[in-house]
C-alpha cells in the first residue's frame, strides 16, 4: 500500500521547498500555536472544550473545588492529556529539528505521547493504567467509517513494519501523508488514533522544516471523507491535498 500510494504523494501535493530551521525558533512557534492546535485537534474528536480551557490546564490554573466548569472530567481530562502529550511530542521535535530520523524518533516515543495523553483520565479513575499498556488487544470499529482497522493479532507487525517504511522513506511529502494517514489506518490504539496521528503528522512537518500544522475544526468533513477514500478505496489524493493545502498556507504565513 506504502509503495502504491507513494507515488501519487508525489503527483498530489504542492511542491514546497525544504526549509532549514532553527530548533529553539521553530520550537517558539510550534509553542505559540499550541493553544490553537489542541482546541481544534480536541474538537475534532467531539471534545466540548474551549481555548480558555485549555490555557487554564496549560498554565496549571485548574480548579474543580472553586470552578464549576471544571468539574467535567471527561473533557477536562482530554485537555490536560493533550497538554501533557504536547510536552513529549515536544522532546521529539527537538530530536528531529537535531537532524534524527523522524521514522526512528516516533518508533521510540509515539507510545509515551499516548501515555501521557491518558494518564489524567487514569488519575481521575475514567481508565484503569493496564488500559495504557502497549497496543489494543481487541477489534475496533471507527464511527461512521466503513472501513475495519486490522485484527488486533495483526498490529503487533503491522507497527514495525509501518515504522521501518517511515524511516527509511526519503521524501518528506510522503513521510507526512503516509505517516498520517498509515498510523490512523492501523488504528492501534482504542482511542487517541486521530490526536497521535496529526502529532505524527507535525513530527514529520519538522523533519522538513514546515511550521505546526493545525487542521481545523471547520474543515473535519473533508478532513475524515478524505482519510475514508484513501481507507476504503486506496485513494490518497484527496488526502495528499487536503493536507498539502494546509501546510502550504501555514508555510506561507510564515514568510510574511
Amino acid at each position: 500500500m506504502w509503495e502504491h500510494m507513494r507515488d501519487d504523494v508525489h503527483k498530489s501535493f504542492p511542491d514546497l521547498p525544504v526549509r532549514n530551521v532553527k530548533p529553539a525558533e521553530y520550537l517558539n512557534e510550534a509553542d505559540e500555536m499550541y493553544v490553537t492546535d489542541a482546541y481544534h485537534s480536541l474538537s475534532i474528536e467531539g471534545y466540548k472544550v474551549s481555548a480558555e480551557l485549555i490555557d487554564r490546564v496549560r498554565s496549571g490554573d485548574w480548579n474543580p473545588l472553586e470552578n464549576k466548569s471544571d468539574v467535567d472530567l471527561h473533557n477536562t481530562m482530554s485537555a490536560r492529556g493533550y497538554w501533557q502529550a504536547y510536552q513529549v511530542v515536544r522532546e521529539s521535535l527537538k530530536k528531529v529539528l537535531e537532524g534524527q530520523n523522524p521514522g526512528l524518533i516516533a518508533a521510540d516515543d509515539h507510545r509515551n505521547w499516548y501515555r501521557q495523553m491518558f494518564a489524567p483520565s487514569v488519575q481521575a479513575g475514567l481508565l484503569k493504567p493496564e488500559d495504557l499498556a502497549g497496543y489494543r488487544n481487541s477489534q475496533v470499529y471507527i464511527r461512521h467509517s466503513m472501513h475495519i482497522p486490522p485484527r488486533y493479532e495483526a498490529v503487533r507487525d503491522c507497527m514495525p513494519a509501518f515504522f521501518e517504511l517511515i524511516s527509511e522513506e526519503p521524501d518528506p511529502y510522503v513521510r507526512i501523508v503516509l505517516g498520517h494517514f498509515v498510523f490512523v489506518y492501523i488504528h492501534p490504539y482504542m482511542d487517541g488514533n486521530g490526536r497521535i496521528g496529526r502529532f505524527l503528522m507535525n513530527l514529520m512537518n519538522a523533519s522538513a522544516g514546515y511550521p505546526w500544522t493545525v487542521v481545523p475544526v471547520q474543515t473535519k468533513e473533508m478532513y475524515m471523507t478524505s482519510l475514508e477514500n484513501a481507507s476504503v478505496n486506496q485513494d490518497i489524493k484527496p488526502f495528499s491535498v487536503f493536507l498539502g493545502d494546509l501546510i502550504k498556507k501555514a508555510n506561507s504565513s510564515k514568510k510574511e
